[in-house]
């Protein structure tokens, strides 16, 4: 029986099919998308393609019918309101439809934090406990690209990382290490009722920022704490938890995390 992807348009959602296919034939895969306009880059690698959109339930059913498996990738709109209730439609369609196991993408900690978003993710996970559906959680951390608001090669080039004063500690994660670990765990048996934090095995600092963009850079570049800086991402980073570590994302890829060096790789060298 096939496997569903809800959002597999998505970055996540494409790294996380081209994982499956190095698993499973492309004829287990159905890809639910909301843009149909993309239904050429799935057919075309003989993978099924069904409508999804989560704002409208009348296409969810429909969409996860016949799947022994569904990944359920959060949405993406801005406003947590009305996420949470695209989030309890396809709970909803997954029962109806009697999915065998769901497995959700959820944030890491939840409980540590205090915002409309982790409080979304807690109140998701509830609904799916609620739903007698057989379920795997995947809360991963922040997504190391958040390094972007740095503007790392403006650091390079200047041979100064500027950032807000702290003791800043990151669990971060890159989408193929996510998907490596979320690929194993949807083509192996077990992971019922299991919550897995998918973070960094041991978190990083700005220090080791700093040095990782020298070794890139082939050249000094030093850490400014500064007090004037402002940017709202580190008023939210101070709302998460983004220090606590686990050993869950290793243990399921089997391999080791990739390095923060290469993880921030393309956002620290000049674009070619």
């Amino acid at each position: 029986m096939p496997i569903a992807i809800t959002g597999a348009s998505g970055k996540l959602g494409r790294l996380v099919i081209q994982e499956l296919l190095q698993r499973v034939p492309a004829a287990e895969l159905v890809a639910c998308i909301r843009n149909t306009e993309h239904r050429h880059d799935f057919e075309k690698l003989g993978i099924a393609v069904r409508h999804c959109d989560y704002d409208r339930p009348e296409t969810l059913e429909q969409a996860f019918h016949g799947a022994s498996r569904l990944l359920f990738i959060s949405s993406p709109h801005h406003d947590d309101g009305l996420r949470l209730l695209q989030h309890s439609s396809v709970i909803e369609a997954a029962k109806q439809s009697k999915i065998g196991q769901l497995f959700y993408t959820s944030f890491a900690f939840p409980e540590d934090g205090a915002i409309s978003l982790t409080r979304l993710h807690a109140a998701t996970e509830k609904a799916i406990h609620a739903s007698g559906v057989p379920y795997t959680i995947f809360r991963h951390a922040i997504y190391s690209d958040f390094v972007e608001v740095l503007d790392l090669r403006s650091a390079v080039a200047k041979g100064e990382l500027r950032v807000q004063p702290g003791h800043w500690r990151f669990n971060s994660v890159i989408r193929p290490d996510l998907a490596v670990a979320i690929a194993a765990a949807l083509t192996s048996p077990g992971h019922e009722q299991q919550t897995y934090e998918l973070t960094a095995p041991k978190a990083w600092t700005f220090e080791e920022l700093a040095g990782a963009l020298s070794e890139l850079a082939g050249k000094p570049v030093s850490l400014i704490q500064d007090t004037e800086l402002q940017h709202w991402m580190f008023g939210f980073l101070r709302s998460i938890n983004t220090a606590s570590t686990t050993g869950d994302l290793v243990r399921l890829m089997e391999r080791p995390a990739t390095p923060l060096k290469e993880s921030i790789q393309p956002f620290a060298l000049p674009l070619k």
